[in-house]
Order: structure tokens, then C-alpha cells, then sequence
């Protein structure tokens, strides 16, 4: 199985490297440092704390967004050039070409988290920073698995877009929505009002807890304590296994 989940793999990062995402990456990285440049010149304390901070989120977000978008796009213009069909109409597994291809973008990802996270180092220890990159390696890994079976199950490249960036909003903003749906203005809670509590409760229960990954905490207090990271790394397995589980599902009933 390994000979031919390799070479798919392989094609994916030479696709990778040939649409230039990892020097958009690099892009990216230098606008983030030269906008901490300036906040440096404006900010009258703590300058290393709000640098790390606003150049962590810029990077995180940004990693989401190139890797979201190149697996999406990639996916598409396969099933538009036939290539998918040609790849699959040869003696070859189904299981073995997703493999391949979740390889080569999981890939992909721990490459952007690695250059997201070695310029954080200027601000923050490096321990920490290594923990950080860690989390958001995992972070880009669940997104990359949901991306897959998004355009898979859809094949289109907004309405797959459309979901990713729903599924990843919702999953970094869930726990406010269920703190501001818990505490509402007036005194009682309505029939309506405990109903939409269970739905949100409910949906907050399917999602990964994304807002509780990649902490910006990490970088300017303190590090994770182990707990934390063994929780980020077990929800990570748990989320990619099942989201790899149902897109295997769907591209095995296709019909090519």
C-alpha cells in the first residue's frame, strides 16, 4: 500500500511547492514582522507581548486560510482535469489514493506551522513557542482532514470553502456562544431560551475545541501544562480519524 501512497504524496508537495504556497507563507511571515515593527515603534509597554500576540494571530489565521484553500483548489482541479479518474482507473485502491493525498497535504501543513512558528521565537521562549507550533500543526491537520471530506462530498470550490470556514469559525467561537447563551439578560430562561442552550450545547459537543488550541496565552504567559497538551494531541487523532472515516465513505460510493 506504501509504494503507492508515497508517490501521491510526493505529487501533492511538488504541487505544493510549484502554485508557490510556501513562498506565499514566506510572504506573509515577513509582512507579519514588519507590522511588529511598527507596532514596536508605537506600543509604549510590553511591546514584546503585543508583538507575539498580534503576529501569532495573523500567522494562525493565514496558515488556515493557504492550507484550506490549496487543498480545496487542488482537489477541485482534479476532478475537473480527470485526473482523479485516470489515477483510479489503474489497478489502485480508492483508501490508498486518499491516503496518499491526505499525506501530502498533511504535509503541507506541518510545514506552514513550522514556518508560522520560528519567527515567534524572536518574542517569546523557545519551549513555548515550541508548543505553540505543536498545537497549531494539529490545529492545520483537523482542518485539512474536514477540508478533504468537504470536497469530496461537495466538489465544488466555494461551497467547500463555504464550509471550512464555517465548521472553523464556529469551532473557535463555540465556547463564547454557549458562556453568552448561559447568562442571557434577563433574570428567567424561556422555553426558547433552554432550547437554544441544547442546540448549542449539542453542536459544541460535535466540534473540536479549537479555541482551546494554539492559545495565544501560551506565547506571552505561560506554556501549556501537559494536560492541555495531551488533550490538544487526543482530540486531534479523535477528530482526524473520524473526519478521514466519512470521507473514505463518500469516495467509495462514488461512481467514477
Amino acid at each position: 500500500m506504501l509504494r503507492h501512497i508515497l508517490p501521491i504524496a510526493r505529487y501533492t508537495l511538488l504541487e505544493a511547492l510549484r502554485n508557490r504556497l510556501l513562498w506565499l507563507a514566506l510572504i506573509l511571515v515577513a509582512a507579519g514582522l514588519a507590522f511588529t515593527q511598527f507596532l514596536q515603534q508605537v506600543a509604549i509597554t510590553e511591546s514584546n507581548q503585543i508583538q507575539a500576540a498580534l503576529l501569532a494571530a495573523l500567522l494562525r489565521a493565514g496558515a488556515v486560510f493557504m492550507l484550506a484553500g490549496f487543498v480545496v483548489t487542488s482537489m477541485v482541479r482534479e476532478f475537473n482535469d480527470k485526473v482523479m479518474e485516470l489515477i483510479l482507473s489503474r489497478p489502485l485502491r480508492r483508501s490508498s489514493y486518499f491516503f496518499g493525498k491526505l499525506a501530502g497535504y498533511a504535509a503541507v501543513a506541518l510545514a506552514l506551522a513550522l514556518i508560522a512558528s520560528l519567527p515567534l521565537a524572536l518574542f517569546a521562549p523557545a519551549p513555548q513557542v515550541a508548543l505553540w507550533g505543536l498545537s497549531l500543526a494539529c490545529e492545520l491537520l483537523i482542518v485539512t482532514a474536514f477540508a478533504l471530506f468537504c470536497v469530496l462530498s461537495l466538489t465544488q470550490v466555494m461551497s467547500a470553502l463555504a464550509a471550512v470556514a464555517g465548521f472553523y469559525l464556529l469551532s473557535r467561537s463555540i465556547s463564547a456562544l454557549q458562556i453568552m447563551a448561559a447568562n442571557p439578560l434577563s433574570d428567567g430562561l424561556s422555553l426558547g431560551q433552554k432550547l437554544v442552550n441544547f442546540i448549542i450545547d449539542a453542536i459544541a459537543f460535535l466540534l473540536p475545541g479549537l479555541d482551546r488550541m494554539t492559545q495565544t496565552g501560551w506565547l506571552i504567559y505561560s506554556a501549556p501544562t501537559p494536560a492541555e497538551i495531551m488533550q490538544v494531541l487526543a482530540q486531534t487523532a479523535v477528530y482526524v480519524l473520524l473526519l478521514c472515516g466519512a470521507a473514505l465513505f463518500d469516495l467509495q460510493r462514488k461512481n467514477f
